[in-house]
């Protein structure tokens, strides 16, 4: 019993690695990505994107923070029903479809300042980073970030 219980644990572990490794190849955004702090260089979340009926959404899972800092910030400068909720769970990407190469007509949230941004993602570099542009307005008018594939 206990060697089909690993049998069934490895398969699904595989099964999972092959999906994720599908998605990379495809060019999708899907997964799990590291986003690193442009001034500094060092990375500031893990952001886990999923897609439902066509649309992607990014939800924080983990912080990268210095031991002395609170672990569990909750966002004091949002707005509306996302304020002083806890950042770690927080959706800051939603209502990206595909155009194309892009993915665009979505949303970003910075929680660092509790601002919106309209924005777009371009899958780079065969699915191992991800360009993620913030802005307003016009896509030149804001700044792109380059997110790091984890899985």
């Amino acid at each position: 019993m206990n060697t089909r219980i690993i049998l069934s644990s490895a398969l699904l572990a595989l099964s999972a690695l092959s999906t994720a490794t599908a998605w990379a190849a495809d060019g999708s955004p899907v997964g799990l990505w590291k986003n690193i702090d442009d001034a500094t260089g060092q990375p500031k979340a893990l952001i886990r994107i999923t897609e439902s009926d066509g649309e992607l959404k990014g939800k924080i899972e983990k912080l990268f923070r210095p031991a002395e800092e609170d672990q569990n910030p909750k966002c004091v400068k949002c707005e509306g029903a996302l304020k002083d909720q806890p950042i770690v769970g927080m959706t800051i990407l939603s209502g990206l479809k595909k155009d194309g190469d892009e993915y665009n007509g979505g949303q970003i949230l910075d929680p660092a300042n509790g601002k919106l941004y309209k924005s777009k993602l371009t899958v780079v570099e065969d699915g191992k980073k991800l360009n993620v542009r913030g802005y307003i307005g016009m896509p030149m008018l804001g700044r792109t970030q380059t997110w790091v594939r984890e899985e």
